[in-house]
């Protein structure tokens, strides 16, 4: 069994305590997911016409997605990075850097001159900056998780732990949030020309106030002891690869439903209304809303997850997700789009959630302190590459080969289900250990 993480002593100064560490977490994650969701937003809207153009629509639609994929692609570059330096050197130092790099590259993209005016290298500018924002989430995850929860006291891991979850439930409610306003505020002409730039710009200034945030809080004493003996691990990403591939394989099974049914829903179903429906705006409007619900219902599966353990509450999401691929694509074809908000919040709060909100908890618990970093990141970004990176360019795909019929999606995501329930028995449960040992103990 892997170690366990340590409860860091609290502080008596709210900011530089326990509280700094969830505010950091929470703030972070925001930016850094508001910056790469906003890329697939404007992907879905955007960046097909502005700087994909063809003759074909499915083929300005293919290019697209794929550039958005090229991001998840590059995310296990900056997980390895960041997890043998993160492993090596600590948490914080990686957390800064990937804030301002993702930072920098969001801001370039808001400035970056479309296909009418540089042509095809405004295209590959576009993948160019998206593969560092891929960089920098690869290293962002794994460290932001790991520092709320090493800082956690161990019956309150998931909760602690969900920080950093739904940092991805505010960061995708600012960026639709963004893209609802502009698109609101301008013409659509004046939305395609320039108003979808106005969300990237705002990075800068969301970076500004992370950076303020983060630069104040320090490695728990869990992972500084470590550092101090002289035990951090020299090869982090090897020990990994070879004392512990079941508990990686895991790690990599438990994202793969959780993560395709949210890129379904937050990118795919926004094409998908627009060519079946001719809706642009009820499936922003609605993920919107499902993200602002997200900010409660993320904690609320992390704390439900230290009371009962990770596993029964991940199992029940991951079923919720196999049922609620065929019922959601059963309404998006005639259902009325006035409902579709709660529909949203079906798949996101009540089944995605109860997968997610407890995740960077028990990712941290599969490994050992000293490979840690490693480890989580790597799991996680692989998973994230199969599962939700090339989602919405797979549903793309087998809508077409399906006879512009969602069966073969929804028969795909149920596959993924299949997997990630495996991985969710096979993983270890150390938060249902410490449940029993409490029952028994009464």
């Amino acid at each position: 069994m892997p170690a366990a993480p340590a409860e860091a002593p609290a502080s008596g100064k709210p900011w530089d305590g326990k509280k700094r560490v969830l505010a950091s977490a929470f703030a972070g994650t925001t930016i850094e997911w508001y910056d790469f969701y906003l890329y697939g937003t404007a992907a879905a809207l955007v960046f097909n016409t502005r700087f994909f153009p063809s003759e074909s629509e499915l083929g300005s639609t293919l290019a697209s997605f794929a550039s958005l994929a090229v991001g998840f692609l590059a995310r296990p570059l900056g997980g390895i990075v960041a997890g043998h330096l993160g492993d090596r050197i600590g948490r914080k130092a990686l957390l800064v850097a990937s804030l301002l790099v993702m930072g920098i590259a969001s801001t370039l993209i808001g400035l970056l001159p479309d296909f009418s005016a540089i042509g095809w290298w405004a295209a590959a500018g576009l993948v160019v900056l998206r593969i560092v924002q891929g960089i920098s989430a690869g290293a962002e995850w794994g460290g932001s998780a790991l520092l709320s929860v090493e800082h956690a006291p161990p019956r309150r891991r998931g909760f602690f732990g969900s920080f950093t979850q739904i940092g991805s439930a505010a960061g995708m409610l600012l960026a639709t949030t963004a893209f609802f306003t502009v698109q609101n505020l301008f013409t659509p002409e004046q939305f395609q020309l320039f108003g979808w730039r106005i969300p990237f710009l705002a990075s800068a200034v969301l970076v500004a106030l992370g950076l303020w945030i983060r630069l104040g809080v320090h490695d728990a004493p869990e992972f500084t002891e470590l550092k101090e003996s002289g035990r951090v691990a020299r090869t982090p990403l090897w020990d990994v690869l070879t004392q512990h591939p079941r508990v990686l394989l895991v790690t990599i099974g438990l994202r793969l439903a959780q993560n395709s049914v949210y890129y379904l829903i937050t990118v795919y179903m926004l094409t998908y209304l627009t060519a079946q429906r001719g809706d642009s705006e009820a499936g922003v409007t609605a993920v919107m809303i499902a993200s602002a619900v997200g900010l409660v219902s993320g904690p609320f599966w992390g704390w439900v997850s230290d009371r009962v353990g990770r596993r029964a509450v991940t199992v029940g999401g991951v079923l919720g997700i196999a049922v609620f691929g065929w019922l959601f694509f059963a309404f998006l074809d005639s259902g009325p789009l006035l409902l579709l908000p709660l529909v949203v919040i079906l798949g996101m709060n009540l089944a995605h959630d109860a997968v997610y909100g407890p995740q960077a908890a028990w990712f941290a618990e599969q490994f050992p302190v000293e490979v840690r970093y490693s480890g989580v990141n790597m799991g996680y970004q692989l998973g994230t590459v199969i599962g939700g990176g090339i989602m919405p360019m797979v549903a793309a795909l087998l809508f077409v080969a399906g006879g512009e019929t969602p069966w073969l999606i929804c028969g795909y995501l149920t596959l993924l289900c299949v997997l990630s329930l495996l991985a969710a028995l096979a993983a270890h449960d150390p938060a249902r250990s410490l449940v029993t040992a409490d029952r028994n103990r009464s």
